[in-house]
């Protein structure tokens, strides 16, 4: 009797063994960004973790947490620095605190079409701004999309650069877009994204730049009340993974992660794409009036900016941006 009572003990620490068995070896990653549920960037989240998920047989697991709920950006990257925070999508601009390089993402009037970008940061462009986040403890993964940027106010239309004239304008904490808005003749402050729209809503700031697609999801119309195409600037964005969680995918598991990241890339570029006339016309129908801009009068206006960041940039990503822009 004591010896089948052993082996029943046996049997169940066993089996509770086994129970255990595909958890413990599963990985829980925690994926976080700034932006809306609705928006493109945590609906394509949503596509790459059930993929990742399905195709590694639940030993990779990414958890969603939109709208800052793991924090700003800033925040987020010292997590992944560290790796007590596992991935993120971030907006590209964000990492110039960490290495100022990424600045030239920030270089208003550099592209003059999405597909023109594409091929830049696909390519060589893209390659030499992950060796240097590698450097940082973070693996770009792929390059997603913030789209073009343009400026919402309540002041009037903004046609030209004087428009802009004392404007309060708030602007990611960045010095690059600090010296564009400046040297446009605004009068630009940072803030960090969640607190934008309380900001607007109280007067703190008479205007604030952002693409289509935030605009909407972030319901800014409800607290601007002109929107002028100004695409000063084409934001790409970065699906992160800390360094220390990236190694600890086996060699099998990084390539479905790395195909499920380009194949869900595409997917919210092409959101992107096609979103930003329907958001036009959705934008309208809340109230807002859109106008267009002059924009040659616009880029001559932030030249100057061009000349001021080369140095710091270095002659090798300079060359590379001027390689993708003169591409046909």
């Amino acid at each position: 009797m004591q010896l089948n009572r052993t082996l029943t003990r046996l049997l169940a620490a066993a089996g509770f063994t086994l129970a255990l068995a595909p958890a413990a070896h599963a990985l829980d990653i925690k994926l976080g960004h700034v932006l809306a549920p609705s928006h493109s960037w945590n609906k394509a989240a949503e596509g790459f973790a059930a993929e990742v998920k399905e195709k590694t047989a639940g030993r990779v697991n990414f958890i969603l947490f939109p709208s800052g709920q793991l924090g700003n950006e800033k925040t987020m990257l010292e997590g992944l620095q560290i790796g007590s925070q596992g991935a993120a999508i971030i907006g590209s601009g964000s990492l110039q605190p960490l290495e100022p390089k990424f600045g030239v993402v920030e270089l208003p009037y550099t592209w003059t079409s999405s597909a023109q970008a594409y091929k830049a940061y696909d390519g060589e462009l893209g390659q030499a701004l992950a060796k240097l986040a590698e450097k940082k403890n973070l693996m770009v993964i792929s390059w997603w999309e913030n789209g073009f940027r343009h400026v919402t106010n309540n002041r009037g239309p903004v046609n030209k650069p004087a428009d802009l004239a004392g404007l309060k304008t708030r602007v990611t904490p960045d010095k690059m877009r600090l010296d564009t808005f400046t040297a446009l003749g605004a009068n630009p402050a940072p803030l960090a994204f969640g607190e934008l729209y309380s900001a607007l809503q109280q007067k703190v700031f008479d205007a604030q730049e952002n693409p289509l697609s935030i605009i909407y999801t972030s319901s800014f119309f409800e607290v601007q009340k002109y929107l002028s195409l100004t695409g000063h600037v084409w934001g790409p964005a970065n699906l992160i993974i800390s360094k220390p969680v990236w190694n600890k995918l086996s060699a099998e598991d990084r390539k479905v992660v790395q195909a499920a990241a380009d194949k869900w890339r595409d997917e919210q570029r092409k959101m992107i794409t096609d979103g930003d006339q329907q958001f036009v016309e959705q934008l309208k129908a809340k109230g807002m009036q859109v106008n267009e801009v002059d924009k040659a009068a616009f880029a001559a206006a932030v030249a100057p900016v061009w000349k001021t960041y080369e140095p710091v940039y270095g002659a090798e990503l300079m060359n590379l941006v001027q390689k993708y822009r003169e591409a046909k």
